[in-house]
């Protein structure tokens, strides 16, 4: 019996991750993650980094980041402190679900994860100041293979909850899609 809830979203591979909590008179307690879940349920297993992110203002994006082959990476995001629109887009030629993007809030309490495979981009807007974002990422950060799309490209149109307020100069930049 798994000790989470994958609940697939409108993009192909994405998937929510919800955990089990068992809770009593001291608060809950609940598996973060566990590598035979994630492959009982089809699902990458494997994550050789961890990385974190704080974000001092509310309404900071980052994103759309993703890395190209032979460095393709899967992703699961947690905000573990505060809350974040968290955003996965279908950049995968051969998918059904190319163009394609879902979006889910991130908090601290939902403790709800977003599962996003190879091949998509990947990106989020803080809703809180002080959002604290932790993140498995399955490869190694190749900095050759780093790439970024534009977070309000037409070609996408993602509907973020509300305008980005701080942006690096770097998400500004990135070109727009060449379908």
């Amino acid at each position: 019996m798994s000790r989470f809830v994958f609940t697939p979203t409108a993009v192909d591979g994405v998937f929510t991750v919800d955990i089990k909590r068992h809770a009593d008179e001291r608060g809950w307690f609940a598996r973060g993650f566990c590598s035979e879940d994630f492959k009982n349920a089809g699902l990458c297993g494997s994550f050789l980094q961890a990385n974190l992110s704080f974000n001092h203002a509310a309404g900071t994006l980052r994103g759309m980041h993703w890395q190209d082959a032979p460095h393709s990476e899967v992703k699961v995001v947690r905000c573990t402190r505060g809350a974040i629109y968290d955003v996965a887009l279908d950049l995968r030629r051969s998918s059904p679900t190319y163009l394609q993007w879902t979006g889910v809030e991130l908090s601290e309490d939902n403790a709800r994860s977003l599962y996003i495979p190879e091949g998509c981009a990947h990106g989020y807007l803080t809703l809180v100041p002080g959002a604290e974002v932790h993140y498995l990422v399955s490869a190694f950060y190749a900095p050759t293979h780093d790439c970024g799309a534009r977070w309000d490209d037409p070609a996408f149109n993602i509907a973020w909850p509300e305008k980005p307020q701080v942006i690096s100069a770097r998400d500004q930049e990135h070109p727009l899609w060449q379908a």
